[in-house]
């Protein structure tokens, strides 16, 4: 392990002046205190999260804004994103928040007490002076799965992505297409648009009664969409829902009213979180490039952090369909 007498040693400097730099201390030549900076980087000698953040002047805290119903998707990306946040030395802070003004605030004030060199943003916030105070501080930003002004995001083209989703659908002879969504985020509205763009360009009706929009993304609000759209009469054949989750929640509501997935009805999701590819029936899914775009955010904000300001405005990160079992073509 290399000590304060190693870096003495190699930089022909005392350890008293090596234990000034590393500890904030003044009184140390401009030039020479460079060297030992310079020394300290090369050699890794970080005696503690302490002395490291004193010497270069960070504390290695990242912050990560997420929704307080954390889905499964977003505990994926998030895996990811710590991980590769791990790997460049720094540890992260949550802070979870609503979709609604009061929940924003309170997150912003939790946030402005701690000492970060960075912010995730893993939630949309409607608030615009939320944005304002971390422009004003000049905190390096970055989005992920969204698009907000002209902060640094990474995402993929959800509109396009679920035009993609229903041809799918649209392509295995399903004519009477409905979509489960949920509410409050641009993607799901991305989402939503990209379905009745789907049914245009294939000359079918623009009919707002076949979307439900449910509270939250989640297989309980899939459940509870589905639900709905039963006691309508069922008058579809396939169901394009805009998060697996989603899904999951409707094929189980159809397989408790005896109507089998993908026999009587096709279910296609968006996301393909791990779970996707375990379930009866396996569920034909969009598939989010969850491992690149986790890594891109993390590398991204280190970038900007370390004062790299060459990075990509928008990242938008290509997609797949993804077909296994939830979908099937009718009979001609």
């Amino acid at each position: 392990m290399v000590s304060i007498k190693d870096i003495a040693k190699q930089s022909g400097m005392s350890p008293s002046t090596i234990s000034r730099v590393v500890n904030g201390k003044k009184y140390v030549n401009p030039e020479k205190r460079e060297q030992i900076l310079k020394l300290i980087e090369e050699t890794g000698y970080v005696p503690n999260k302490a002395a490291r953040s004193m010497v270069l002047q960070r504390s290695f805290t990242v912050g990560v804004v997420i929704p307080d119903t954390f889905n499964m998707f977003q505990r994926q990306l998030f895996s990811v994103i710590e991980r590769n946040l791990e790997a460049f030395g720094y540890h992260t802070l949550f802070f979870f928040v609503k979709f609604e003004g009061k929940s924003e605030m309170e997150c912003l004030n939790r946030l402005k007490a701690e000492k970060l060199d960075g912010v995730i943003m893993l939630q949309e916030i409607k608030n615009p002076e939320f944005y304002s105070y971390l422009e004003k501080i000049n905190l390096p930003v970055i989005i992920a799965t969204f698009n907000y002004g002209e902060i640094p995001c990474i995402h993929v083209d959800d509109e396009q992505a679920a035009m993609d989703a229903v041809n799918h659908l649209i392509n295995l002879g399903h004519q009477k297409i409905n979509m489960i969504s949920g509410q409050g985020f641009s993607f799901g509205s991305l989402r939503a648009e990209g379905f009745f763009r789907a049914l245009e360009g294939a000359a079918l009706p623009r009919d707002e009664t076949r979307v439900i929009y449910t509270p939250y993304y989640t297989a309980e609000a899939g459940m509870y969409g589905m639900r709905e759209f039963l006691l309508r009469g069922r008058d579809f054949s396939a169901v394009f829902a805009a998060t697996d989750e989603l899904a999951i929640g409707a094929i189980r509501a159809l397989e408790d009213e005896g109507i089998r997935v993908p026999a009587d009805v096709s279910v296609i999701g968006f996301d393909d979180i791990e779970i996707s590819d375990f379930m009866m029936p396996r569920l034909t899914t969009i598939r989010q490039p969850i491992k690149e775009m986790g890594e891109q955010t993390a590398l991204s904000l280190h970038r900007l952090i370390s004062g790299n300001n060459n990075i990509m405005e928008e990242l938008v990160l290509p997609y797949r369909l993804i077909i296994r079992e939830s979908t099937r073509a009718l009979p001609r």
